[in-house]
């Protein structure tokens, strides 16, 4: 594989202010149109790939400047590849607590990214895929506007407040507790209102509501939710 050299910047590799960044794992490649808006939009942003995730990238037709892990799963060529080209090679013991993605997400951020967009974290395993989702409430992520998108589908963790659900009429929305129950939860714009009510772990309840307005929203009280919306019906 021949990997084309990164075009002189200066200092590119070393910028200490990525206000954007595109963070690839190394899990199943879905590109859907969700998927495809964030690769349509990456010219401004940093592409940070954990381990494996180059490899993902390099499919997606993304070039990676930070590979970030263990490298026990990107494929030898491409890392080799990758080296010649200037791409940074930022190497952690496989004797690590933390996973790929979670450095690579640390990394992220300490380059000065505050919207992170993270792909290709799921998969056929599940306890990745669980733990991907988790890393969205990593304190490091407080600050940050994070969405991990898979497909057709944007998730992400939110706070008490109010928070528009931008999308289209018929578009999937599912409001999850995460956490512990979420409390004083108002809808508007869905198809299954919500009026100051709580979302128990456990039940489904919010699972699968549709968007009926251009200016659908929800607010709540206490709790995190995890927001899972869907383009068209899912």
């Amino acid at each position: 594989m021949h990997i084309q050299p990164l075009p002189e910047r200066s200092g590119f590799l070393f910028m200490s202010n990525f206000p954007k960044a595109i963070v690839v794992a190394n899990g199943t490649i879905q590109l859907g149109q969700a998927v495809q808006a964030v690769i349509e939009n990456v010219a401004e942003a940093l592409v940070i790939c954990a381990d494996g995730g180059a490899d993902v990238a390099l499919k997606m037709g993304l070039h990676p400047q930070v590979v970030v892990g263990d490298m026990d799963s990107i494929h030898p060529d491409t890392l080799s590849s990758l080296q010649s080209a200037g791409v940074e090679i930022l190497r952690f013991s496989p004797h690590k607590d933390e996973t790929d993605l979670e450095l690579t997400l640390l990394e992220a951020v300490a380059r000065g990214a505050n919207t992170i967009f993270i792909l290709a974290a799921l998969g056929a395993r599940i306890d990745h895929t669980l733990s991907n989702i988790y890393l969205l409430t990593l304190p490091a992520l407080q600050n940050c506007v994070v969405h991990l998108v898979d497909d057709r589908q944007s998730i992400w963790i939110a706070h008490p407040g109010t928070h528009p659900l931008a999308g289209v009429n018929g578009d999937t929305v599912s409001l999850i507790p995460f956490q512990g129950d979420v409390q004083g939860i108002t809808t508007h714009g869905l198809e299954y209102p919500l009026r100051n009510e709580t979302l128990y772990v456990g039940p489904a309840r919010g699972v699968s509501n549709v968007i009926n307005s251009p200016e659908a929203s929800v607010t709540f009280q206490s709790g995190t939710l995890l927001i899972v919306h869907t383009i068209g019906h899912a």
